[in-house]
């Protein structure tokens, strides 16, 4: 397993998976939407399983919240 968070395109078709968690937002309420979204993190942080690769995508994912510009994976 890596030690680093990856930052090449690791997707076959990014633009299918984005329109695929669009689409699963559909009809759903902003409640159910938040709800949806923090599910999602927990099976992928479950699935990643190291806490340091957590901790550095935490960190990019707040800067680029607060900045409004992406970290160094652009």
């Amino acid at each position: 397993m890596p030690d680093k968070l990856r930052r090449d395109l690791g997707l076959g078709d990014p633009d299918d998976f984005y329109a695929a968690l669009i689409d699963s937002h559909r009809g759903l309420t902003a409640d159910q939407s938040l709800r949806l979204n923090a599910r999602l993190v927990l099976l992928l942080a479950n699935h990643i399983g190291n806490a340091e690769i957590l901790d550095e995508a935490l960190r990019e994912a707040q800067h680029t919240a607060v900045d409004g510009a992406p970290g160094p994976a652009g």
